[in-house]
């Protein structure tokens, strides 16, 4: 009789095989370097690993089946842990293990949980090449008749609760959420020089939980293919109101709209994944993107809900004190490069008296000293947080005089009939809904007349902020008549600025 295979709400289980020769399994090894692989290969060959992670051994010695194999078995685990040992010893390239992984020790395939292990290691190799999105969790407030009960919930500002974690309940209610023609499959780690928790979700668009979601070279007809899958990352900080979510990352070369879709489902579960009865919880974009992490956790990590950045971080920061509860290890401080014979050598020097080079001196460290002001400790090049696009809109309006006319190709029936025309990026539809948000201010405020021309500002760059200290400490912009959210202080990405302040909550931008 033929297998027979039941539609279920079940998430994929880790030990379910993908074939070895499947583009899903190549794509993800060959990106990893030969070292990061070898590594990888040892952590799958561990003891803890082998209930999720078995390779094909040989267990009878005389058995004579494979002497004509390019990849002989191994007997023993210990003897492949020495072979893969070796192979760190010794010069070669990435496609010699590619290939004992694939032809060889694990011809039978790879688990899902080896291949998140794989996708993982890509992760901590290329901490950039994600780009990660900020939420903030919120209370609703509790309805309080029958018309809120049906309505969309509003958000509690002034409770500070912040919902319980738990990562078995929180996979259980997260799967509840999704439909039952689609599969995920979850996978916890943790980094080790982060203070957070990564979610790895693996969605297949898949009704069955079993080998029949999975496609195989052996004949069997499969549900689905990895052309219509994706990755999404969801990242958990330490005692902190946020979290991270990641874009997805699509296996196949096109994405439809049913794909992204997929993960609206996901990013809609969390909140309900994270609420109980009586205490439901929305999320709230901080329109904060970056590829850096670090800098995520240094702006909307644990602790940091006060805005004290740029120069209020010296408000902010406290004595360094290692803890035994810290999950982080301390990093060991940098020595000085300058020895006091050669401090006391650059004292003794002897030049000549230039007033203008004087002057110039004392211009460049008045300027040092006023961005060490507007920016604090933040901003360096070398502090690894920084953000690598910023996109800001200024909404002021132009000066009263002749030649401020409005303009009749920039009022709000011509932006809306624009707006309708060919697709728009993310970014210009943010900016759009926070020049909608300020003509409902202009209305209120009685300032509906003013010309407000559409002036947006990206900066680009490794490290924006760092950037524009330089800038800063150069000369090119006057550092005392900089807007803060030129600072970072704000702690956003995208904005609308006006009246030289970010709107926001009380126009702090948060």
């Amino acid at each position: 009789m033929p297998r027979l295979s039941v539609p279920t709400k079940a998430r994929l289980p880790s030990s379910l095989r993908v074939d070895a020769s499947s583009t899903l399994v190549v794509k993800l090894l060959n990106r990893l370097s030969r070292p990061s692989l070898l590594s990888l290969v040892l952590d799958w060959l561990a003891d803890s690993n082998q209930t999720l992670c078995p390779p094909l051994l040989r267990y009878r010695p005389d058995d004579g089946e494979d002497n004509d194999d390019f990849y002989p078995l191994t007997g023993s685990l210990e003897a492949l842990r020495e072979l893969y040992t070796d192979m760190q010893t010794v010069k070669g390239s990435r496609r010699d293990v590619v290939d004992r992984v694939v032809e060889g020790d694990w011809r039978n395939g790879l688990t899902l949980y080896q291949l998140a292990m794989a996708d993982l290691q890509y992760l901590y190799d290329h901490p950039g090449s994600l780009k990660w999105t900020a939420y903030r969790i919120q209370r609703l407030r509790m309805p309080s008749s029958e018309e809120d009960a049906e309505g969309a919930g509003k958000v509690d500002a002034e409770s500070l609760t912040i919902p319980r974690f738990h990562p078995s309940t929180f996979l259980q209610n997260l799967q509840a959420e999704v439909l039952p023609d689609v599969k995920a499959h979850y996978n916890f780690d943790r980094p080790k020089d982060l203070a957070l928790l990564l979610l790895r979700i693996f969605i297949l668009d898949s009704p069955y939980n079993t080998g029949l979601s999975i496609p195989s070279r052996t004949g069997e007809r499969a549900t689905s293919s990895f052309d219509a899958s994706q990755t999404i990352y969801i990242a958990f900080p330490d005692a902190s109101p946020h979290i991270y979510i990641s874009k997805s990352q699509n296996t196949g070369a096109t994405t439809t709209g049913d794909f992204k879709s997929l993960r609206s489902l996901i990013v809609e579960g969390i909140p309900k994944a994270l609420s109980r009865p009586r205490e439901r919880y929305t999320l709230k974009s901080t329109n904060l993107s970056s590829k850096n992490l670090a800098g995520l956790l240094s702006v909307k990590g644990a602790g940091r809900g006060n805005a004290a950045g740029g120069g209020w971080g010296f408000y902010a920061e406290d004595d360094k004190k290692d803890s035994p509860l810290n999950p982080v290890l301390p990093t060991p401080p940098l020595s000085d490069s300058s020895s006091p014979e050669e401090a006391s050598r650059t004292t003794k020097r002897k030049r000549a008296f230039n007033p203008q080079a004087e002057k110039a001196e004392r211009e460049a460290k008045r300027r040092q000293l006023v961005a060490k002001a507007r920016f604090g400790k933040s901003a360096s090049i070398d502090d690894g947080k920084g953000v690598e696009r910023v996109d800001i809109l200024l909404e002021d309006p132009f000066p009263n005089g002749p030649a401020a006319l409005p303009d009749d190709e920039d009022t709000p029936q011509v932006r809306r009939s624009r707006r309708s025309k060919g697709r728009r990026s993310g970014v210009h539809l943010e900016l759009e809904q926070a020049r909608d948000g300020d003509e409902h201010d202009d209305e209120a405020g009685g300032t509906e007349g003013a010309w407000r021309p559409g002036v947006r500002l990206a900066f680009h760059g490794t490290h924006v902020f760092a950037g524009i200290r330089q800038l800063v400490e150069a000369g090119i912009i006057d550092g005392e008549r900089m807007p803060a959210w030129m600072t970072g202080e704000e702690g956003i990405t995208i904005g609308a600025v006006r009246y030289g302040r970010v709107r926001g909550n009380k126009g702090s931008g948060l």
